[in-house]
């Protein structure tokens, strides 16, 4: 095993580099001898166990504690990448925002903010933070702090620190709604599915801050909704969860008030957009929905295109979710095509009575094919 050991931005940089460049070499020589890249399959995680990188990894990569400026590209595969302590000790950080302007007149956009990209298969990322200070969406965009597109990619013992966006797992869907919407690496590539799994992780934001189409399982994980900054100060009763080591920074909400008589919306936790025929999108297993938002303020997820798929098993759920739970988008929900499901959710915010129709709860039998 190829074993590298990170001090500085500048070793990072190097080895990022050298190892990124390797892979590139490597692809172009099988286009050239006629080799075709073996295609990922379209299987699923779900229920089955998988060989992760951490089982025989090629490369180690030991992230000392520091700061380290992105944006970062890890395109190679079969590899760990840890960092050498706590999460909160190693952090991957940048802060750039969809709407700023380039210099070619255009908006970054939202799949070119990404603090760290990843798009190499079989990497397992351990004991970082990665995260994106953009701020506010209604000021900076949408701002990803993590562009996951691989195949078996696990996160464990990791913080995933934004606002809206936080979190994309590929990939992306077939049809962008607008011209230039996907701008950005994956914009033209196959939309191969993944398979990615986050174990005992934090992961926070405002706005569809987990979203995508891979086939992600998170067990263990605390999802934390902040507050958006536009409510601070306000005269609002929130949940009280909020963790001291992560406090909520800034936010944004998409659709929101605060005058008599309207209910205050600070955000969605997912907005699924699972490939038609795939079995599972997101699945939630033993995590804890917390949060400092007011309550019944935010909804487990929105479907960002018609098939999506999102579960929650053996969830507790904070007063922050909405008793409805689900948020509608364009009617696909009403439409047949989502698959919205719960199974023994817990907290004051688990209600299954009042759901929306459509979303269904579990049964025994049933959510055996999450486990």
């Amino acid at each position: 095993m190829q074993t590298f050991e990170i001090h500085s931005q500048k070793e990072l940089l190097r080895v990022l580099s050298e190892l990124n460049q390797k892979v590139a070499g490597d692809n172009r020589r099988a286009a050239e001898d006629g080799h075709q890249m073996e295609a990922k399959g379209n299987c699923q995680m779900v229920g089955e166990k998988r060989q992760m990188a951490e089982d025989s990894p090629d490369i180690l990569l030991k992230v000392y504690p520091g700061r380290y400026q992105g944006p970062l590209t890890f395109e190679f595969s079969n590899a760990v990448i840890e960092g050498a302590g706590k999460a909160e000790d190693v952090v991957l950080t940048g802060s750039l925002g969809a709407r700023e302007i380039l210099e070619d007149g255009i908006k970054r956009g939202t799949f070119r903010t990404q603090t760290v990209y990843v798009h190499g298969d079989r990497l397992t990322f351990r004991n970082i933070t990665f995260e994106n200070t953009a701020g506010d969406g209604d000021v900076a965009g949408q701002a990803l702090t993590v562009y996951a597109d691989g195949d078996e990619l696990a996160f464990e013992n990791c913080r995933f620190l934004g606002r809206q966006d936080t979190l994309f797992c590929a990939p992306l869907p077939e049809h962008e709604v607008e011209p230039g919407g996907f701008r950005g690496p994956g914009e033209f590539r196959p939309r191969t599915p993944t398979r990615q799994h986050y174990k005992n992780c934090y992961i926070e934001g405002t706005v569809d801050f987990i979203f995508g189409g891979a086939e992600a399982v998170f067990d263990r994980c605390e999802i934390f909704s902040c507050l958006p900054e536009k409510y601070r100060g306000q005269d609002q009763s929130c949940d009280g969860n909020s963790r001291a080591e992560t406090p909520s920074k800034s936010g944004f909400v998409t659709e929101a008030s605060t005058s008599a008589g309207q209910s205050l919306e600070c955000g969605y936790i997912t907005a699924a957009s699972t490939p038609a025929g795939q079995k599972h999108g997101f699945v939630f297993r033993d995590c804890r929905l917390t949060g400092n938002c007011p309550p019944g303020s935010v909804y487990l997820g929105r479907p960002w295109r018609e098939n999506a798929k999102t579960a929650y098993i053996n969830c507790w759920m904070g007063s922050h979710i909405n008793p409805v739970g689900w948020k509608e988008w364009n009617d696909r929900i009403a439409a047949g095509g989502v698959t919205y499901a719960e199974y023994h959710s817990s907290g004051p915010g688990a209600a299954p009575s009042n759901r929306l129709a459509g979303t269904c709860q579990l049964t025994g039998a049933e959510v055996r094919g999450y486990l």
